[in-house]
């Protein structure tokens, strides 16, 4: 009977946590009703512009299995050819998700989300997207996922809205995981993504293709994430094209 349990567990264990979430993309499934999840995700970004180190906060709380509010406290460490260097609070981001759909096989669930970030005008006026615009956002979205105990696969596409500037932007994610490990209770997880970004600017007439490579380690209830995010595609200003991004980061859930 012990051995039956045991059995048992690691199977929900497994199914559940067959791997974290994506590292620069978004995840639909959402685990455990009045759980919370602190974590962050440092940026550091260069490009033709200069140097910029992002990091955020992140507070996330799932009032139920299918819900999540948070907020996302960052501040950014900036060294730019045009406006020269500082350190400031960049724009607080307030976030809202709602698992709508979910289907769940042995061993596999395919689930859909909608999500919304509302940016509010913290930041300085530092043209910095995603970061620090100084401007109000409000981006609205859908978040899929299909994952399995050997692969997953989500995919996000969404619109950011900017009333009061020219940064209106649609965009789209696709990313696959693949699990290293062989499902274990307790969890531990050594995963690889696969992760592309893409984003058109109407008004500025820009588009960027974007591609990370990472690796995640799991061990119960903390997660560390390493990616590397080069430029597929750049037709954008100039001074304004990415050479690389790297991003560290790391939550923990209680």
């Amino acid at each position: 009977m012990k051995n039956l349990i045991a059995i048992i567990m690691c199977f929900a264990f497994a199914k559940a946590y067959s791997q974290g979430p994506p590292i620069t993309g978004d995840k639909p499934i959402m685990l455990g009703g009045k759980s919370i999840t602190t974590k962050t995700l440092l940026e550091f970004r260069n490009n033709e512009r200069g140097d910029i180190f992002y990091a955020p906060l992140l507070l996330h709380y799932l009032p139920t299995s299918n819900s999540l509010v948070a907020v996302h406290i960052p501040l950014v460490s900036y060294n730019l050819n045009d406006l020269g260097s500082g350190t400031n609070l960049a724009d607080i981001k307030l976030l809202g998700k709602y698992q709508f759909f979910r289907k769940d096989g042995t061993g596999k669930t395919w689930r859909i989300t909608a999500k919304t970030i509302q940016t509010l005008p913290t930041g300085e006026e530092l043209d910095i997207m995603e970061i620090s615009t100084g401007l109000y956002q409000g981006y609205y979205g859908i978040v899929s996922g299909y994952e399995t105990l050997k692969y997953g696969i989500s995919t996000e596409v969404g619109y950011n809205w900017f009333p009061n500037g020219t940064l209106d932007d649609f965009r789209a994610k696709l990313g696959f995981g693949l699990p290293l490990l062989k499902p274990q209770y307790p969890n531990k997880q050594l995963n690889l993504y696969f992760e592309y970004s893409s984003i058109l600017v109407p008004e500025r007439d820009w588009y960027q293709l974007l591609y990370a490579q990472g690796v995640q380690y799991a061990l119960k209830n903390i997660t560390i994430d390493l990616a590397l995010q080069l430029p597929l595609v750049q037709d954008i200003a100039v001074n304004r094209e990415l050479n690389y991004s790297l991003f560290i980061g790391t939550r923990y859930t209680f």
